[in-house]
């Protein structure tokens, strides 16, 4: 079974071969610094980093992370005014 990526809810079949798919992910990191040259671009970056996380555990757990971040970001309620017209949290109202 070839491993797949996921990315905004879809779904990229990479190759089987692992030495290839760390090949592929070298290649777009260093294309996308030299972002500045029409065709290449920097966001070849993200998305070889993307590719190497399949195979390098450092790589893997730095975009596991990041995942987790945006998620707790994305689920938590904003700094918005609450019932009483003040803003913060639930929490950050009762440490007040």
């Amino acid at each position: 079974m070839a491993p797949k990526v996921r990315l905004f809810d879809r779904h990229w079949h990479l190759p089987k071969s692992k030495p290839i798919r760390i090949g592929i992910g070298i290649l777009l990191v260093v294309g996308g610094l030299v972002g500045f040259l029409p065709v290449l671009g920097f966001w070849m970056i993200p998305l070889g980093l993307l590719v190497l996380s399949v195979d390098l555990p450092i790589v893997r757990r730095w975009r596991r992370q990041l995942t987790v971040w945006w998620h707790r970001r994305k689920g938590e309620p904003d700094d918005a005014p609450g019932e009483d017209g003040q803003g913060g949290t639930p929490d950050e109202k009762r440490q007040a």
